[in-house]
């Protein structure tokens, strides 16, 4: 007999999440562990141009996330995935190829940051084996999807609400000591002078390849705000939700992004900064101005913005295998599409989410060596995800006489010739073990293409 739960009689995903929800989703998504944690690294790549990094990528991601706004308003009928937003422009194989791509990306990111996490608290609570960790972020974030789509929604909203106001606090006490000319935190000047002799910042000081070292890098911390396009057929007002959390995508990127690295710039030595070992800027800054234990602070914050991404991820995945498995008239893809009393896709969560568990299994083997051998996942996959995306928006401006004038058919050719440029050097810039890995993944998702009969 069939168990109670697996059957209903609605056999589509619930529409549950409410405008505010995805506005923090949104939010949530572009910021990550590459801001708390990594804002060190892209300001040692590109030097003070990396604030033009900043804003270029959100540039390229709100046409990105511009054009899935208008893909929404422009269908009636809502089906899930990413599939289902660019299947009317670019068709079905392709629609099938990019749900498979972004399932197979996440499941890598899944993974890696599984480890992320598991690394983290164990220098918060140390003597406890990673595989513990890994195990207490596995069951946790399968539960928190498996018991119903509103459940995720609302941790997504509050993880996000702790990692903006941390920025927040940032950038109240960053302009408070710029405004009481407290720059460089306690340094001397004379310390400060002499740092600006021996390194003597330009904007630019590695060059264009800086620059562009920290854009790829930029592009994929923002990796994830395309999530709001998974969440369409789940949400009760898509076509007032999405676009109202898509239209304040740049002004987060500036709020969020460039504010703090501006503040970074300004009251830390150059030295202190570009310092790729160096402690989180936000910790050094927390810790100068006098808070508490303002390490520990911000390692649970990167705690936080890197659990946000496991349960992003769960998520992303399911509602990706899912999408690839409604309709199906095989056995599997039958077993995988069905939804449970409250209209969750336990089966599609279970498989996704089970790599989780293999994740457990390896950091017990490997133990930190695991962490270092996932961090390099296949990142520019994602670019190719907001190609598919820009692709399929460029159709339906061309194709719809009124979805789009001129000017926006232009820039939208024009950030779609720079994520292509983007991908190519993502792709001769990673070891050729990850490229050879994700162009197999790319091969695998284009052929397994079966037309419906």
């Amino acid at each position: 007999m069939r168990n109670f739960d697996l059957e209903n009689s609605e056999h589509k995903l619930k529409s549950t999440l409410q405008t505010r929800h995805i506005v923090m989703l949104s939010l949530g998504g572009a910021i990550g562990s590459g801001l708390f944690l990594g804002s060190g690294q892209t300001i040692s790549a590109a030097g003070p141009s990396v604030l033009l990094s900043y804003v270029l990528a959100g540039l390229m991601l709100f046409v990105v996330m511009f054009g899935v706004g208008r893909m929404v308003l422009d269908q009636d009928v809502h089906e899930s995935g990413i599939s289902g937003i660019i299947k009317p422009y670019v068709g079905e194989h392709m629609a099938h190829f990019t749900d498979w791509v972004y399932w197979a990306t996440w499941m890598a990111v899944l993974i890696a940051e599984e480890a992320g996490v598991s690394t983290f608290l164990a220098m918060l609570i140390p003597g406890v084996p990673l595989w513990v960790f890994a195990l207490l972020v596995a069951v946790l974030g399968t539960a928190i999807n498996l018991y119903s789509v509103r459940a995720f929604a609302e941790t997504e909203y509050w993880l996000a609400f702790v990692k903006v106001a941390v920025i927040i606090l940032l950038i109240v006490l960053g302009a408070y000591l710029l405004i009481i000319n407290d720059a460089h935190l306690g340094f001397t000047a004379h310390e400060v002078q002499k740092v600006s002799d021996s390194v003597a910042p330009s904007f630019a000081p590695n060059g264009f390849k800086g620059f562009l070292s920290s854009l790829l890098i930029v592009i994929f911390s923002f990796g994830g705000s395309e999530l709001v396009a998974v969440t369409v057929a789940e949400t009760e007002d898509p076509k007032t939700a999405l676009p109202k959390a898509i239209r304040g995508v740049l002004v987060r990127i500036i709020s969020f992004y460039v504010i703090p690295i501006f503040l970074f710039l300004q009251l830390l030595p150059w030295s202190e900064v570009s310092n790729p070992d160096a402690p989180s800027p936000f910790a050094t800054i927390f810790t100068k101005v006098g808070i508490p234990y303002a390490d520990k602070i911000i390692l649970i914050v990167i705690v936080i913005a890197i659990f946000s991404a496991v349960n992003s991820a769960i998520y992303a995945t399911s509602r990706s295998l899912y999408s690839r498995m409604e309709g199906s008239r095989s056995k599997i893809g039958q077993q995988l599409s069905v939804l449970n009393k409250n209209q969750v896709p336990v089966r599609a969560i279970l498989v996704s989410s089970g790599i989780l568990f293999v994740g457990v299994i390896l950091s017990a083997i490997f133990g930190d060596n695991f962490w270092h051998f996932v961090a390099g996942s296949i990142s520019f996959t994602i670019t190719i995800v907001w190609i598919m995306l820009l692709v399929a928006a460029v159709l339906m401006y061309f194709k719809r006489k009124n979805s789009g004038h001129l000017f926006l058919k232009i820039v939208t050719l024009l950030v779609l010739l720079v994520l292509i440029f983007v991908l190519i050097t993502q792709v001769f810039s990673n070891s050729w073990t990850l490229s050879i890995f994700a162009l197999i993944i790319c091969l695998l998702s284009y052929f397994s293409y079966r037309k419906p009969k």
